[in-house]
C-alpha cells in the first residue's frame, strides 16, 4: 500500500463523524452517525484505487442521495496529497461568485492542518535551492563530501575545512567559468585550425626569443618585481598577489599597471585595464594622483561581474588586465555569493581560460585570513600560475615580495621595497636595512653580535642582542628567536664552553622585529650571550656565520660563500666561520676581510674576547 493510501485511511478513521450516517463500514460501526443528512461533509481520498478496492465503504442509498442533493449542494473537503492542500469539492462548477469565493476560502494549506496529531511530511512540488556542505583540505585542496580526521590525499591531519555550497534549483543549468570565457573570446579572436592539434616542442620554441618573450619592467622598482617573477611578466599568465590588509597590494599592482602601460619595450604606450570591485573609479584615480601616476593608456573600471568585465575590455584589447580583488567578483549563473567556494573557483577558471586564449596576462589580488593564507581553500592557489605574497611588519615601512609558487621561475627570489609617499620604492642595498647605527667598542654595546642569514636568494645582516642579569625574578625571555633553539644554545654554552649561566636571567632580542628562523644565526646568538656575560663588547666589523651542534662544534650552513661575499662588500674586517668551510672559501677572494675558522665555541671565545 502506498503512503498516500495509508494516510487517506488514517484520515477516514480519525474524522469518521463527518461521514454520511448511512455509510457504516464494519470498522466504524461503533460510532454514532450524524442526525441531519443535510450537514453531510465527506473527506475523500483522491486515490481512486483506494475507493474502488475498499469493500468496507457501502454506497449511499438513492433516497438519501436525492434528499441531500435537494436540500443543499454536496460540498466536501478533499485532501490532495500531491498538492498538500485540503480543497473544497462538489456542487456545480461555476455556480456563482459566492461559490467561487467559498471554494477559494476553503483551500487551507496542509501545514495548517494537523491530521493524526502530526505535521505532514510530504516532499512538495520542487525546491528553489539547497545548500551542500563539503570539506576541503587547506594544504592540497582535496575536496570530500564528509569529514575525515586527515586528508585522504596528502595525509595531513586537521586540515579539512568545511565550506557550504549553494546549489541551483528549479532545473536550471549550471554556468561554468570556462563557458563564460569561451563566449567572451569567441568573437574576439579568429579560430585557426592549427590551434586545435598538438604541436611539437621544437615547433613551439622555433622562432621564440626567450629574452624578448616576457614583458619587461623597467627602473629599480620594475627590476625588483621582475626578479621575483623570474625575469618579467609572462604573456597569458595568471598571477595572484596576496597580503595583509593595508600592506600595499593595490599600490603594487597600480604601479605595475602604469609601468606596463608606458610600453618602454614597444616604443609606444599600450592599454592596460585596472578593474576594482572594492573602490570606485574616483577613489582609484585619487590614489594614482597621490602616486604621481599620469599614464594616458591606463584605464580604470569599477565592476564585479566577470562577464561584464570581459565584454567591456574587448574593444580595448589591453596588454594586461588587473582585477582587485578575486573575492569580490562573481558569475551570474553560479550559485553562492561573491567570495564563496563555487564563485571563487569558477571566476578564477574563467579568467584563466581568458588569459590562455588571448595571451593577455591577468593579475589578481586575493584577501588573506588571520593566519596569513589566501582566503578560501588552496584550490585557488592551484589554479593560478604564480602566487606572490607581499609582507611587512606593522610598524615598519619595509615590504618584502616573495614567491611561493612560480611556474616560470624560481621561488627563492625576494624583492625588498620601502613604502613612501610616492608608493613602493626599491631598496638598493637590502643587506643593511636591518642594521642599526654602530657604536663601535662602546661598553653599552656589550651583548651585540651580527648574524648573516639568507631569505630566498637575498643575504641579510641581523643584529642579535643579549642581556645577562644576575638575581632576577625572570629566568629567560626571547623575542624573535625560537625558544627551544635559545634553550639549546644556552645549555651548550654551560656544558661545552664552561660559562656559569645558571644563576643569570638571559634576555634575547632580534633588532628590527624580524624572526630568526635559520640555523646560521646560532653562532651570533652564542657570541652575543658571551659578550653580555663577560661584559666584553665585540669589536666592530665582525660577523658570525655558523650552526652550533650539541657538542659545541660549528657546522657549515648552505651557500656560505655567497654570505661571506656579502659581508666583504659591506666593508667588514672579520668573519667567523666553521673550520670546515675554510677549504671552500680558499679559492675565493674577499679583499681585506679576514676569514677566521673555528672548530668549536671555545675557539670562538678565544678569537673574539681575548685582548
Amino acid at each position: 500500500m502506498q503512503i498516500s493510501e495509508m494516510r487517506a485511511l488514517r484520515t477516514l478513521c480519525t474524522h469518521n463523524h463527518l461521514l454520511h450516517p448511512t455509510s457504516k463500514p464494519t470498522y466504524l460501526a461503533s460510532f454514532k452517525p450524524l442526525q441531519n443528512p443535510s450537514l453531510y461533509r465527506g473527506i475523500h481520498s483522491t486515490n481512486r484505487r483506494l475507493l474502488s478496492r475498499d469493500p468496507g465503504l457501502a454506497p449511499l442509498p438513492s433516497g438519501s442521495e436525492s434528499e441531500a442533493s435537494d436540500a443543499a449542494p454536496a460540498v466536501g473537503n478533499v485532501y490532495d496529497p500531491s498538492a498538500r492542500w485540503v480543497r473544497s469539492s462538489g456542487g456545480e462548477a461555476g455556480s456563482g461568485p459566492e461559490s467561487e469565493a467559498r471554494s477559494r476560502n476553503s483551500e487551507i494549506p496542509e501545514e495548517r492542518k494537523y491530521f493524526g496529531g502530526g505535521r505532514s511530511s510530504y516532499g512538495g512540488s520542487g525546491k528553489k535551492g539547497k545548500k551542500r556542505s563539503c570539506w576541503v583540505c587547506s594544504e592540497c585542496g582535496y575536496t570530500d563530501g564528509q569529514w575525515w580526521g586527515s586528508c585522504r590525499s596528502c595525509r595531513s591531519a586537521g586540515t579539512m575545512k568545511q565550506f557550504t555550497v549553494d546549489e541551483n534549483g528549479g532545473g536550471s543549468e549550471k554556468v561554468r567559468g570556462f563557458e563564460v570565457s569561451e563566449n567572451a573570446v569567441r568573437t574576439w579572436l579568429p579560430q585557426r585550425a592549427g590551434e586545435v592539434r598538438p604541436l611539437r616542442l621544437t615547433d613551439v620554441n622555433r622562432g621564440l626569443n626567450q629574452l624578448e618573450w616576457r614583458i619587461p619592467l623597467y627602473g629599480p622598482f620594475g627590476e625588483e618585481v621582475s626578479r621575483v617573477l623570474g625575469g618579467g611578466l609572462v604573456p597569458g599568465s595568471l598571477i595572484l598577489v596576496g597580503g595583509d590588509p593595508g600592506v600595499g597590494k593595490s599600490t603594487l599592482l597600480l604601479q605595475m599597471a602604469a609601468m606596463i602601460a608606458e610600453g618602454h619595450d614597444l616604443g609606444r604606450s599600450a592599454p592596460v585595464v585596472y578593474v576594482s570591485g572594492e573602490e570606485s573609479v574616483e577613489q582609484i584615480g585619487s590614489r594614482a594622483d597621490r602616486l604621481s601616476i599620469g599614464t594616458e593608456e591606463l584605464y580604470l573600471y569599477s565592476s564585479t561581474d566577470v562577464e561584464d568585465i570581459l565584454e567591456k575590455i574587448q574593444a580595448l584589447s589591453p596588454r594586461a588586465l588587473i582585477v582587485d580583488s578575486i573575492q569580490t567578483v562573481y558569475l551570474k549563473g553560479v550559485a553562492g555569493s561573491a567570495g564563496g567556494l563555487s564563485q571563487v573557483k569558477e571566476c578564477t577558471s574563467a579568467l584563466l581560460r581568458f588569459a590562455k586564449k588571448t595571451n593577455i596576462p591577468v593579475l589578481l589580488i586575493g584577501h588573506v585570513t588571520k593566519s596569513g593564507e589566501i582566503a578560501g581553500p588552496r584550490v585557488l592557489e592551484h589554479i593560478v600560475d604564480v602566487v606572490l605574497y607581499l609582507e611587512g611588519e606593522k610598524h615598519s615601512t619595509h615590504r618584502l615580495l616573495r614567491s611561493v609558487k612560480n611556474r616560470f621561475g624560481s621561488t627563492d627570489e625576494l624583492g625588498v621595497f620601502e613604502m613612501s609617499q610616492l608608493g613602493l620604492e626599491a631598496v638598493l642595498n637590502p643587506s643593511e636595512i636591518l642594521l642599526s647605527e654602530e657604536h663601535s667598542e662602546s661598553e653599552v654595546m656589550a651583548g651585540l653580535a651580527v648574524a648573516v642569514v639568507m631569505d630566498g636568494s637575498r643575504t641579510f645582516l641581523l643584529e642579535i642582542q643579549a642581556l645577562c642579569l644576575s638575581s632576577s625574578t625572570v629566568s629567560r625571555q626571547v623575542n624573535g628567536i625560537q625558544a627551544s633553539r635559545a634553550d639549546m644554545i644556552i645549555s651548550v654554552l654551560v656544558k661545552q664552553a664552561g660559562l656559569k649561566l645558571q644563576e643569570n636571567a638571559i634576555f634575547l632580542n632580534v633588532v628590527s622585529g624580524v624572526t630568526l628562523t635559520e640555523t646560521s644565526g646560532d653562532l651570533a646568538v652564542a657570541a652575543a650571550i658571551c659578550s653580555s656575560f663577560l661584559e666584553f663588547p665585540i669589536p666592530s666589523g665582525v660577523a658570525f656565520i655558523g650552526e652550533i651542534g650539541l657538542g659545541g662544534e660549528l657546522r657549515v650552513v648552505p651557500r656560505i660563500e655567497k654570505r661571506v661575499h656579502t659581508v666583504a662588500k659591506l666593508g667588514y674586517k672579520m668573519c667567523i666561520v666553521p673550520r670546515s668551510a675554510e677549504k671552500a672559501l680558499a679559492s675565493s677572494s674577499f679583499g681585506d676581510m679576514l676569514i677566521v675558522g673555528c672548530r668549536n665555541l671555545k675557539e670562538v671565545i678565544n678569537a673574539v674576547f681575548t685582548a
